[in-house]
């Protein structure tokens, strides 16, 4: 038996070293090629994509320079496509055919920056593809679809691998459709930017497996009637530590065949649900859910260890988990994610949704699952930033009934806020410091009788944290005194504030102060600029004033949900325009 297997080995090693393997040719593209085939030479290399992919077979890699080429690909051998630059190698097919790049027997590009047809022709593609497909490092831009798979018919097995791809300016990001549960998706790492109403991030006709992690999937307008991610009806669905933001739904899952995990998630802003799942075994565990009408609706899932926050309804048809949060986050900066992406979801050190994941589930440092999109095994490990609480919201000074002077403002949201300095003065825009402390509180409201021989008081108000991180103060809260039992609250400037809370539903409490007598218009518009409702329209003396917006009392017909604009006019003596601002609020229904 030894003496046949060494037999074996050594003419099995005797043909391997002495035959020869073809080995696959690199062709090269360049604008300042001889374009001479068959381009295996920078020096020979092809002045366009297409004539190098012309005369390739299977197996075959080309490799592109710097330019910018205007062409449309169609690659019918399976091979490697790579740009030299994500930047500087542009594929242009603005204005040309509908499908901008055709793999027909599979392939992988990388490396380019590829415009489609252009951004008023929602059929068309930037990729479409057959058979299986890798796509990396790459920016897809102006077609109806960034990426367009049809997968392979019964019986073959396709797999597909998207990772650091920027699709933007599309009308949907990555749509697929196959009919084979073997079909397997791999869509980490991309950036998915979309602005049209009826927006897609990811639709997945398929019975196939999908990985789903780590993306970045935003509608940055408003009014979406579509969704996040649709997928329907899967086999497996695992969606990790995405950020899902602004969609009609964020996650859309019909029935699934054998698994759906939905884990460590940071879903906002949606029009209606957050999640929604057709099954009742599907496990969400480890999202923050934030701003929707509706956070998770379905049939009772097994939901448990979320955090959720300003939502109109947080279950639909189930139950809260045993270790659900409801609490503010404390995101590092939660503005409403945007095409600047002037945002940071990361968690602030005393975030109530540190170490309250599933103890089951190990961040990468090996603790306790963190909530949200920077826990668990495909997070991140990172410090944890102490920050200051946020500025106490809309105070105002008000002399009541009884002649004295009440202070107010909203209470912070931050798990750890301690309490409230209130500093006063007698000049405008003065510093705070410790001379000038006269309380601290942990209420928000502090009344004090009227100083004698003073012609006018100042308020700041901080908030204070456990740690002794004080906030930026408010802005000067004045009363000046006229004379004998008459007094004023007047402040030194014109300022329109942001609305609170915002995103909101059903109504919001718009504040501004003026420094002068005026005029004054408060108006609501769309974002087409149509007059939505008119708050104020008066004559109004110099002071802070708070007027309320209810979607149900100030809008006829009903509107929908999206972003909104409130405009105010001031026109002073004189019918002198002195004053006008406008700012922007979001209604999510």
């Amino acid at each position: 038996m030894i003496t046949i297997k060494f037999k074996i080995l050594f003419l099995l090693s005797f043909y391997i070293l002495h035959s020869t393997f073809p080995i696959a040719p690199i062709r090269y593209v360049s604008h300042t090629g001889t374009s001479i085939p068959p381009y295996t030479t920078w020096e020979t290399a092809a002045d366009s994509i297409q004539k190098a992919i012309n005369i390739c077979i299977d197996g075959d890699t080309v490799i592109v320079a710097n330019g910018v080429y205007y062409e449309n690909l169609v690659i019918n051998s399976t091979i490697d496509l790579i740009g030299s630059s994500i930047d500087s190698t542009v594929i242009d097919g603005r204005g040309m055919a509908d499908y901008t790049i055709i793999f027909n027997s599979g392939g992988s590009i990388q490396n380019f920056n590829i415009y489609g047809k252009g951004l008023g022709y929602p059929a068309t593609r930037v990729i479409r593809a057959y058979d299986f497909l890798e796509v990396r490092n790459s920016t897809l831009s102006e077609a109806g679809v960034g990426i367009s798979i049809i997968a392979p018919y019964f019986g073959a097995n396709g797999y597909f691998k998207i990772n650091n791809v920027i699709i933007k300016n599309t009308i949907r990001g990555i749509n697929a459709g196959s009919s084979t549960q073997s079909d397997t998706y791999y869509i980490s790492n991309n950036l998915i930017l979309l602005q049209d109403y009826n927006s897609m991030g990811i639709s997945l006709s398929s019975a196939g497996i999908f990985y789903i992690s780590n993306n970045l999937i935003l509608f940055t307008e408003t009014n979406n009637s579509s969704l996040g991610i649709y997928i329907s009806p899967p086999r497996e669905v695992h969606i990790y530590n995405n950020l899902i933001s602004g969609f009609r739904d964020n996650i859309f899952i019909e029935i699934h065949i054998d698994s759906c995990n939905i884990i460590n998630n940071v879903l906002l802003n949606s029009e209606s649900t957050s999640i929604f799942s057709g099954n009742d075994d599907a496990i969400i565990r480890n999202n923050i859910i934030m701003n929707h009408r509706t956070g998770i609706y379905g049939w009772p899932v097994q939901s448990d260890y979320n955090l959720f926050w300003e939502n109109n309804v947080n279950y639909h048809y189930s139950n809260y988990g045993d270790s659900d949060i409801v609490a503010d986050p404390m995101f590092v900066k939660d503005t409403i994610p945007n095409e600047e992406l002037d945002f940071d979801f990361h968690l602030q050190k005393y975030s109530p949704a540190i170490d309250k994941g599933n103890p089951d589930i190990l961040d990468v440092d090996g603790t306790r699952s963190d909530i949200g999109m920077f826990g668990g095994p495909y997070g991140e490990k990172y410090t944890y930033k102490d920050f200051a609480p946020r500025t106490p919201r809309n105070a105002s000074a008000i002399i009541n009934n009884e002649n004295q002077i009440l202070l107010r403002w909203l209470r912070n949201t931050e798990a750890d806020t301690s309490h409230y300095n209130v500093y006063r003065d007698t000049i405008l825009n003065f510093t705070i410091d410790s001379t000038k402390l006269i309380t601290s509180i942990t209420d928000t409201f502090y009344v004090e009788q009227i100083l004698p021989n003073l012609s006018r008081i100042v308020y700041k108000i901080t908030a204070v944290d456990n740690q002794g991180n004080e906030s930026v103060p408010t802005m000067d809260r004045v009363v000046n005194i006229v004379g004998v039992d008459e007094y004023e609250v007047v402040p030194d400037d014109y300022i329109l504030y942001h609305n609170y809370p915002n995103p909101f539903n059903p109504s919001t409490s718009i504040s501004y102060k003026l420094k002068e007598r005026g005029y004054i218009k408060l108006m609501v518009y769309n974002i087409k600029g149509e007059l939505i409702s008119v708050l104020v329209n008066e004559e109004q003396e110099a002071g802070y004033y708070e007027v309320e917006f209810n979607v149900v009392q100030d809008s006829s017909p009903a509107i929908a949900s999206g972003i909104y604009l409130y405009r105010i006019e001031v026109i002073g003596e004189g019918n002198i325009p002195r004053f006008s601002d406008m700012k922007k609020m979001m209604l999510i229904k």
